[in-house]
């Protein structure tokens, strides 16, 4: 036994010599050390040694395993340092190099119409409630009034994840949602992303809308012009006016289409508004009273005035972008136009 040991001892420490890495260390360990090492094997050779012999030998084995342990830890701590030091040269930062300089971001152009629609309606008393990106049919489409055979319920036209949840389409489930939680009267803008199966020069998969939405008593068509029309002023120019124009949409009844004289031309004509003198800038109405008594609510007590602006269309008009994929390639030469 004790020769087994001693040919061990001049093998182990020849290897240790040898190592360079901790990666090596691990393997040593593994080889020699570890519990199927060879020093673990040397316990099984007392099996074949008289009792008598046995205590002395295991003693002899215990001993040996703690002097190369001892022998293994002085390795590891060196080479830990080794390495240590290598990094530390490796990762070493010159501090008398000039610093490389950042240029300071800028916020997104949808970003600074956001916060300025923001800042507007707050002025009017209206809230920020942000609903959920995925939706049920029930509140994208059912309680707003739309029938089973719209189009926009059309797979083509929105992007389904199952047979009831889809990716909204538009952010009116937000007055769906307010009815069933909010107690009367209240003003909330809804900001949010939608989903769309389109997509060219000024429509995206993806893009931004903004709902308006007031419940009231006694509130009007006129009361939503002159709210829009605040809107608009503030918006893009004091000069600038709106007008309305008949539509049709199933969650509002009255619906108008809401344009703005052009904010290129004045309203004298040009390319932008295609020589009308006037642009389309969101759709608007009273909340049809179908919509109201499926939250539960009176349409004979409480009215509801509901407008959806396009916030990419908005960004688009106020700082002369033409193309809508512009606002999200993340061109960087585009982004820092908006810088401030």
């Amino acid at each position: 036994m004790l020769q087994k040991i001693e040919e061990l001892r001049g093998q182990i420490r020849d290897r240790l010599t040898a190592v360079k890495s901790s990666d090596e260390l691990k393997e040593f360990f593994t080889k020699y050390l570890g519990s199927k090492g060879a020093v673990s094997d040397l316990m099984k050779e007392l099996g074949k040694l008289d009792k008598s012999e046995r205590p002395a030998a295991g003693k002899l084995i215990n001993d040996f395993k703690n002097e190369m342990m001892e022998d293994f830890k002085r390795v590891e701590a060196d080479v830990a340092n080794r390495e240590r030091a290598a990094k530390y040269e490796r990762e070493a930062v010159d501090i008398t190099m000039p610093a490389e300089m950042r240029e300071p971001g800028a916020l997104h152009p949808v970003t600074m119409v956001f916060n300025q629609l923001a800042d507007i309606f707050a002025g009017m008393g209206f809230t920020v409630y942000e609903g959920t990106e995925i939706e049920d049919d029930y509140h994208n489409f059912t309680a707003l009034n739309t029938p089973q055979d719209h189009p926009a319920r059309d797979k083509q036209d929105t992007f389904y994840i199952t047979e009831d949840l889809l990716l909204r389409t538009q952010t009116s489930g937000g007055q769906i949602h307010c009815m069933e939680t909010m107690e009367p009267p209240f003003k909330v803008i809804m900001p949010g992303r939608v989903f769309r199966c389109d997509d060219d020069a000024t429509h995206s998969p993806m893009f931004h809308q903004m709902e308006g939405f007031v419940i009231d008593k006694n509130v009007s068509l006129s009361d939503l012009h002159g709210l829009l029309d605040k809107l608009a002023k503030a918006m893009f120019s004091p000069d600038t006016k709106t007008r309305f124009r008949p539509s049709f949409f199933p969650f509002t009844e009255p619906s108008v289409e809401v344009d703005i004289s052009c904010c290129e031309c004045g309203g004298k004509g040009c390319r932008l508004c295609k020589g009308t003198g006037w642009i389309e800038i969101l759709g608007a109405g009273v909340v049809n009273r179908n919509v109201i008594r499926n939250c539960g609510l009176d349409p004979d007590e409480w009215t509801g005035l509901a407008f959806g602006a396009g916030l990419d269309r908005i960004a688009m008009l106020k700082y002369g972008v033409n193309n809508i994929h512009i606002l999200f390639d993340g061109d960087k030469r585009a982004l820092e136009q908006f810088r401030k």
